[in-house]
């Protein structure tokens, strides 16, 4: 059974950088692209990043692009969220998620962490 666990959450300060890491368990991890997703309160899960199987193509949301960097080691099952220049809107838990296939939906997911909480001040 595939089991996904998040670490590196914590209250940060607007502009610092925060790294999440997934590790990945109870499966072969190169058969499955990578995701994470957030949760703010209130409000629905949405999605973050996306890595390949072989990490060699990533996708962001719009709201992300360019400050977040989704990586993957497949000699290690995990996969890792590099947040730079965090805002006050970046406050969330953080999930990451595992595919059949390279995808951006949430439904498209199979097996879920349990999140990592990540609070930004200003």
């Amino acid at each position: 059974q595939v089991t996904l666990v998040e670490s590196g959450g914590g209250l940060v300060q607007a502009g610092d950088s925060l790294r999440l890491t997934c590790v990945f368990s109870g499966g072969t991890f190169a058969d499955y692209p990578m995701g994470w997703f957030r949760q703010a309160p209130g409000k629905e899960r949405k999605f973050v990043a996306v890595v390949s199987w072989s990490g060699g193509i990533t996708y962001y949301a719009a709201s992300v692009e360019g400050r977040f960097t989704i990586s993957r080691d497949n000699a290690k099952d995990t996969v890792d969220l590099q947040m730079n220049s965090l805002q006050p809107d970046d406050t969330a838990v953080y999930y990451c998620a595992a595919s059949g296939g390279f995808a951006t939906f949430e439904y498209e997911y199979n097996y879920w962490g349990q999140g990592t909480q990540v609070t930004v001040s200003s």
